[in-house]
């Protein structure tokens, strides 16, 4: 059994577009579940879709985490290749994705497998190019890593594991970094499925951009408490080691060499408020607890 699991907030239409991403896909023995905390985003859903594979999970608006490791014990199984696929409401995925995610685990050896996040964003706009540079160090990353089988952390935009072999995890970081920590301690090797790519919009303004950004700095820097012997892919230090060299090299001009100069500041300014945060107040999972409105694609 394949279960793929959308996890959205009040994004219906965005949603539902990302249920029909799978839909359209040559998936056998599957089933989607939404997990939402809207009623009325049921009421929506069931009046569009039509599949006997697609069902709807009330979350109890305890945060993202919550709600999958209910979903992993409800839907947990004993048989290895059954596997979870995990993504966003408001993203959707490449045709091939269910099947170039599926060939990967063809391995007995992987334990997790990522999709390559896709920026929908222009260049030709100060935050578009940032969404472009920062997706391309990722992806750089990654494919090295994955080449090289050393642990990463994987894309929360898409990724998948097998069931099985975890039931839950802990609820107080962002699941596509422990989740693969737990995986790799088992013994498990995580995959980068790069033709598995997944669409996203990222943030358009200020605003936006930095609260989204923090909120990401903030779980993964909470992983030192969590798990101190994790080996750390998303860290202050190691954006400055993997992206700074890299990110200079990606202006085409001088208006772009501008914006990524400006983006090393905005950078630095986003962690010193995360750490700033972090030691003022502890972190809960605080999934869209900040409404992310230019993200928002159809809704």
């Amino acid at each position: 059994m394949i279960d793929i699991i959308i996890t959205s907030y009040n994004e219906p239409k965005s949603t539902l577009r990302a249920v029909n991403a799978f839909l359209k896909q040559k998936i056998k023995n599957f089933r989607i579940t939404v997990v939402d905390p809207f009623p009325e985003v049921e009421k929506f859903l069931k009046k569009n879709i039509k599949s006997k594979n697609f069902i709807f999970f009330l979350d109890p608006g305890e945060g993202k985490s919550y709600a999958l490791n209910l979903l992993f014990q409800e839907y947990s199984s004993e048989n290895k290749d059954d596997i979870f696929i995990m993504t966003d409401g408001d993203v959707y995925v490449s045709d091939n994705s269910v099947s170039e995610i599926l060939k990967a685990f063809k391995d007995k050896e992987i334990g997790c497998v990522t999709g390559k996040p896709v920026s929908i964003d222009s260049r030709n706009s100060k935050y578009g190019l940032w969404a472009q540079t920062a997706f391309a160090g990722i992806d750089k990353t990654r494919k090295r890593l994955s080449r090289e089988k050393k642990f990463f952390e994987c894309s929360g935009y898409l990724f998948a594991i097998r069931k099985s072999v975890i039931l839950d995890f802990p609820l107080e970081t962002s699941e596509d970094s422990i989740i693969p920590f737990l995986f790799w301690k088992k013994g498990y090797k995580i995959f980068y499925a790069e033709k598995a790519e997944v669409y996203v919009k990222n943030p358009d303004n200020w605003g936006d951009w930095l609260a989204q950004k923090v909120r990401n700095i903030k779980a993964h820097e909470n992983l030192n408490k969590i798990a101190p012997d994790m080996p750390r892919t998303k860290s202050f230090w190691n954006e400055i080691k993997e992206g700074a060299f890299f990110a200079i090299k990606q202006p085409r001009n001088f208006r772009e060499f501008i914006w990524t100069l400006e983006l090393y500041f905005a950078r630095l300014y986003l962690y010193m408020k995360a750490f700033r945060e972090l030691r003022n107040k502890k972190y809960a999972d605080g999934w869209r607890e900040t409404k992310i409105e230019s993200t928002k694609t159809l809704d």
